[in-house]
């Protein structure tokens, strides 16, 4: 991909992915991939900093004789998705007004 993400989309991306299921991490790295590219050492700090912050909460499983961290969404999680999810179609309106040509139906004053 030639667009790079910032911190925010790719926080809002992660926590797309976790409220659908709580998932582990390389799964997670997995999904975010389908539309950005990161790697597992990027993602892994994001992880850590959206459970420090109260989004995100970790509880292990065992699978195939040994302990797998998964990542589910907190309430607070949620509420800051919501908030990231109506900004993001302010934004993309935005850069399609503006790199498509496509009017986002707002007069001009």
């Amino acid at each position: 991909m030639v667009f790079t993400a910032g911190s925010a989309l790719l926080d809002a991306v992660v926590l797309s992915v976790v409220s659908l299921e709580g998932t582990y991490g390389y799964k997670i790295t997995q999904d975010v991939r389908k539309i950005m590219d990161v790697s597992e050492s990027t993602l892994y700090p994001v992880l850590r900093r959206l459970q420090k912050d109260g989004y995100l909460e970790t509880y292990d499983m065992e699978f195939q004789g040994r302990n797998r961290r998964y990542y589910k969404i907190t309430s607070n999680g949620m509420i800051l998705l919501d908030k990231y999810r109506s900004e993001w179609v302010l934004f993309r309106n935005g850069v399609d007004e503006i790199l498509m040509g496509v009017s986002s139906g707002k007069e001009e004053k």
